[in-house]
């Protein structure tokens, strides 16, 4: 019989504080969330090893070193409004929820909405809100967002999502594939966007980003 509780500190000790999260929110919010019930029954054992787990064809849960560096990145406050892009089972909309005024979690897969919204529910989850949708488009209805948190790399960011953002308001994903891309936030200030790199992290991709093929003659 595993024990979870055991697991998940021994995770926050040794995966997430050895790659410098030192941000007390976010490591509470790690060992207050139970990883283990957001992934398939077959992989529940595996639910704190240091790796992605596979929730659906093609779609993952992010290893928990690279999540709690974005998230630290992010610098959520209590105030914050979140679009959570991607949220699969709801994992990390559970932790947004520890860190964040209210949550909008969305998925374009439905039966991985109806599980999150089954999870975050079972959890008490109470400010957060599972919608589903075109995740390129973002959830217009719920915005503007003072973050936007991108759950897998893409190649680049549809200006749909950018015009989702409040003033001040974040994006953090990461941008590029393998072991060349980088976790990015791309910051609106007077209706421009600016993007700072702030480390290089390689991470699933999250499906439907890619750019679009250009036609040359």
């Amino acid at each position: 019989m595993i024990n979870f509780e055991a697991a998940r500190i021994k995770m926050v000790e040794n995966q997430i504080r050895t790659t410098d999260v030192t941000s007390h929110s976010v490591l509470r919010a790690f060992l207050s969330v139970p990883r283990e019930a957001f992934v398939p029954e077959k992989s529940k054992p595996l639910a704190y090893l240091d790796a992605d787990i596979e929730l659906a064809p093609g779609r993952y849960l992010m290893e928990a070193s690279p999540l709690a560096k974005q998230l630290q990145a992010a610098e959520i406050t209590s105030e914050d409004r979140v679009l959570d892009l991607g949220t699969g089972t709801g994992y990390v909309a559970a932790l947004l929820s520890r860190l964040a005024g209210s949550v909008t979690a969305l998925e374009s897969d439905v039966a991985l909405a109806e599980q999150a919204d089954r999870n975050l529910k079972a959890l008490d989850c109470r400010n957060v809100t599972v919608v589903t949708g075109d995740l390129t488009k973002g959830h217009a209805a719920n915005a503007p967002y003072d973050l936007i948190f991108v759950n897998g790399a893409v190649e680049e960011v549809p200006t749909a999502l950018l015009d989702q953002l409040a003033e001040g308001g974040r994006l953090v994903a990461v941008i590029g594939y393998g072991n060349a891309a980088q976790a990015k936030i791309l910051l609106k200030e007077h209706g421009a966007i600016s993007e700072s790199s702030r480390f290089n992290l390689s991470v699933k991709p999250l499906p439907g980003f890619g750019k679009v093929k250009e036609f040359v003659f």
